[in-house]
């Protein structure tokens, strides 16, 4: 990061230092071409600023944009560029001569020129970073919530619920995490007997060895607690989600008394209306195109999926109908995913915080005043009450393992007729927000989405300087 400054950003694949480098040497004329293999991740993200700073300074001439490299039993996607200062002439693209070639290593689409949207920033984010196991199996997490502390504090002030990307596309593996927030001082998490027992042994040793000093010191505190996120959510119930990582581009619902894993992108929007437009067919096809790839897998990046991606202005009569679609989507993939025939909802029973994660299951009935001991632990308005938090069980062993096979990954797979018919119908809503027929082809589609990025984009740098032009809906 300290040699290469702002020449490569800080997000980018480690293999970017080698193009970059290779560019550099090309414009300092100390070498007149070259050509260099990644991951087909290259062509997005952050990856693909260095191939705009490539193209910037000369031109590629070749690439190979996504071909199969299998060695030894890996199974890996590869991308394949050269490049030089400009002076070639040809162009060859996946064995095809060709007029340019684009730093998303294609020939038509020109989509690596959208732009963030500035009233799009600040709604995604990467979850947390523990850098350690910080996470816990429900069983043990549930006889710590109604484990008493010396000083008055329940330990459901620093116990959550924990989702990775496997929960979210597969079965919820119930598990928790220890969360100590983003600045506790040690003596206030020390007070958490058993959770900050258990980190001290299991987390401490890992951080020891950890070569960021700050990491080290603090090692009760997440690697990377996403302050930001956490303020996003402060006003919601809900907020959406998605795996990073994932065949199918799937949304769901997580509660804010949940923590996501930083393979999990989430969103500061508890709205139905929200949730439509990134499950319809324009946001998927977008981020298609703007994301990458792992292996064979989409990566949802969200500074190239989402902060460059163009919402409509929909009338309130077309919003409401986007809403409605997309709430009807949910419950039915919620009533396949967990049907009550065979679920029943369990009510989980423990102290908590009036100013705590799990305020708004409270009882307040329940609430009364408490004074931790010792000044130093006092929190301003603590009070406790009984925490009553529903969750869906199997009914018994039998439905158990039929639930298992209800994943959104297999329900995707499948498609049933149900599920298919409510994205048409969804698709349709979001359309007719846009003012776009509702059979445009992907191409057509991408098109669309790119000339509205650029005038979202310009409407709000002229409103920035004071001379935004009235915003009108696209046609």
């Amino acid at each position: 990061f300290e040699t290469y400054g702002k020449r490569v950003r800080p997000e980018a694949d480690l293999c970017c230092y080698w193009f970059e480098k290779a560019r550099q040497q090309i414009e300092d004329a100390k070498c007149k071409r070259a050509g260099l293999l990644a991951t087909q991740g290259i062509r997005g993200g952050a990856n693909r600023d260095t191939l705009q700073r490539i193209k910037a300074s000369g031109d590629i001439f070749f690439a190979e944009s996504d071909r199969a490299w299998i060695l030894a039993g890996a199974n890996v996607h590869v991308s394949m560029v050269g490049f030089d200062s400009g002076a070639e002439q040809s162009c060859v693209l996946d064995g095809r001569t060709v007029n340019e070639i684009t730093p998303q290593l294609n020939a038509e689409s020109r989509i690596h020129t959208a732009t963030i949207i500035p009233t799009n920033r600040g709604i995604s984010f990467m979850g947390i970073t523990p850098a350690g196991p910080f996470d816990v199996p429900s069983e043990i997490a549930l006889e710590w919530l109604v484990f008493p502390n010396p000083s008055g504090k329940p330990n459901s002030d620093v116990l959550r619920p924990y989702f990775n990307g496997n929960d979210l596309n597969k079965r919820p593996r119930q598990a928790w995490t220890v969360d100590f927030g983003t600045d506790m001082p040690l003596e206030a998490a020390a007070s958490y007997e058993q959770p900050f027992g258990y980190l001290e042994t299991e987390v401490r040793p890992t951080r020891a060895k950890n070569r960021r000093e700050a990491y080290a010191k603090k090692w009760w505190i997440y690697a990377e607690s996403r302050p930001a996120m956490r303020e996003s959510f402060a006003s919601h119930a809900r907020f959406l989600a998605t795996c990073m990582v994932a065949k199918h581009r799937m949304f769901v619902w997580l509660d804010t008394v949940s923590l996501p894993a930083n393979v999990v992108i989430v969103f500061g929007r508890s709205d139905d209306y929200c949730f439509g437009l990134l499950h319809s067919h324009f946001h998927e096809v977008w981020a298609l195109k703007q994301g990458t790839r792992l292996e064979t897998r989409p990566r949802y990046t969200p500074t190239t999926c989402f902060e460059t991606f163009p919402f409509p202005r929909p009338t309130p009569e077309q919003e409401a109908a986007i809403a409605a679609a997309a709430k009807e989507l949910n419950e039915l993939r919620e009533r396949w995913l967990n049907p009550p025939e065979w679920t029943v909802e369990k009510i989980l029973e423990f102290p908590g915080s009036t100013n705590g994660p799990w305020a708004r299951y409270i009882d307040p009935s329940t609430v009364r005043q408490q004074e931790p001991a010792g000044s130093a632990l006092r929190t301003p308005h603590s009070a406790i009450g009984l925490v009553r938090y529903p969750r869906l069980e199997p009914r018994d062993a039998e439905c158990a393992a039929r639930l298992k096979k209800r994943t959104l990954t297999n329900l995707c797979n499948e498609r049933p007729a149900w599920l298919d018919l409510a994205h048409k119908k969804l698709d349709a809503a979001v359309a007719a927000a846009y003012g776009w027929p509702a059979d445009l082809t992907d191409e057509q589609i991408l098109e669309k989405l790119l000339a509205l990025n650029h005038e979202r984009a310009a409407e709000e740098e002229k409103a920035a300087q004071g001379k935004a032009p009235r915003p009108s809906r696209q046609k």
